[in-house]
Order: C-alpha cells, then sequence, then structure tokens
C-alpha cells in the first residue's frame, strides 16, 4: 500500500453496505454483502480523481486486515479483490475453500 494511505481509516459503511477510505474528498469503496457468516465483496470502484494512484489496492488491503481481524470469512466474488488475492496469497487463508474458484487462488 502506497503510505499516503496507511493513516486513512476504513469505514464499514453499513447504510450503503461497502467498505471505503475518503481521500480528500473522494472515496475508494469494495461493495459488499453478507450472506449468513461471511462476507460477500462484490465490487471495487474509485472515483475518477482517485483512479490510477493506488486507492483501490489500499481499500482492499485496508479491508482484508479487517476481515482477518475479526475472523470473517471471505467470498472474493469482486474480480479486482480476487486478483489481488491471486497476487498476495498471503490472505488466501480468509478464503472459503467452498469458495467456487478456491484452487484458482
Amino acid at each position: 500500500m502506497k503510505t499516503e494511505y496507511i493513516n486513512i481509516p476504513l469505514v464499514k459503511n453499513e447504510e450503503k453496505k461497502r467498505f471505503e477510505i475518503e481521500v480528500d474528498g473522494h472515496f475508494a469503496f469494495i461493495d459488499y454483502k453478507e450472506p449468513g457468516d461471511k462476507i460477500a465483496l462484490i465490487h471495487t470502484e474509485t472515483d475518477p480523481e482517485l483512479a490510477g494512484k493506488g486507492a483501490a489496492a489500499a481499500v482492499v488491503e485496508k479491508t482484508l486486515h479487517y476481515l482477518d481481524e475479526n475472523n470473517i470469512v471471505l467470498l472474493p466474488f469482486c474480480p479486482y479483490v480476487f486478483a489481488y488475492i491471486k497476487k498476495n496469497p498471503e490472505w488466501k487463508r480468509l478464503v472459503s475453500p467452498k469458495f467456487n474458484g478456491y484452487d484458482k487462488l
């Protein structure tokens, strides 16, 4: 994660059903759903002002830390999150072994 994002807090915005970080009034976020005792990360997006600046990777990393600290099992439906975990295999431990695609991580 780029150093400029380290001290920016992750917010679990339950009203909008997304994890988000705010940078100068702009957001990077991941939409989620909570089926049972797991969390499904559905879609990652950044406001255009943050595109290409590492904000998406920062919100993914911060969200993975949150899930890890709270012992929450992950279903990485979002292609960006899936690719991030594939590139950083230490996070595969959070993914449900029943997730379709687990063997591709």
